[in-house]
């Protein structure tokens, strides 16, 4: 009777996993089977939902760090997340996106260039911030995934170095200095799992 007790609550327990771990990341870089589906059943150009915090479960997934992508292996799905990345950016009017906010841990941010002729969008690999600067810059900042607020972070560095992957798979290094920068920080925030109101409430703290 005891042994029978115990496999229900195993069942039970098997059955009750909560829908935010069919996005768990893997550790050779490559996508789960859920997270291909995800980035597949849409067109190039269909949008994807944005992950928000007032949502319980998206916002255990907004709390993880993801994971290096493995330009070798992914090459399809990588193309088919850049353009659908960057058309829910375009589509929410906004002016950078990283992949967990729709639903993706992989290290995938897209970011409008405004320090660049014609504001680009540009997809970014893995990308890291190796410096910062210790002159800082007041901005006020907003979320896709906090819709209906902004705040004025004073924490964000004036010029960063930032080195990551493109597409191709071609490893590059820039510096990239004013309003364009902190969109480049707060994307970064994205894959390891912080907020841009983080940082308000450490910056109450000081």
């Amino acid at each position: 009777m005891k042994l029978f007790v115990t496999f229900l609550c195993l069942l039970y327990m098997s059955s009750c996993v909560p829908p935010t771990t069919r996005y768990l990341k893997t550790k050779d870089g490559t996508y789960t089977r859920l997270q291909k589906q995800l980035i597949l059943q849409g067109k190039d150009n269909d949008a994807m939902r944005i992950f928000e915090i007032n949502h319980a479960l998206d916002s255990v997934l907004l709390r993880q760090k993801s994971a290096i992508i493995n330009l070798k292996r992914n090459s399809d799905i990588n193309h088919k997340l850049a353009k659908r990345l960057e058309i829910t950016m375009i589509n929410e009017m906004g002016v950078g996106i990283a992949a967990p906010q729709v639903g993706i841990l992989k290290q995938m941010i897209c970011v409008q260039r405004f320090d660049k002729e014609g504001f680009t969008n540009e997809i970014y690999i893995n990308p890291v911030i190796t410096r910062y600067s210790e002159e800082k810059q007041n901005c006020r900042e907003g979320c896709l995934s906090i819709p209906g607020r902004s705040d004025t972070t004073q924490i964000r560095a004036l010029t960063i170095e930032l080195s990551y992957q493109n597409l191709k798979g071609e490893k590059v290094e820039e510096t990239i200095t004013g309003f364009t920068a902190v969109i480049f920080q707060h994307e970064i925030d994205h894959l390891n799992g912080i907020l841009y109101i983080d940082h308000l409430e450490q910056e109450m703290k000081d």
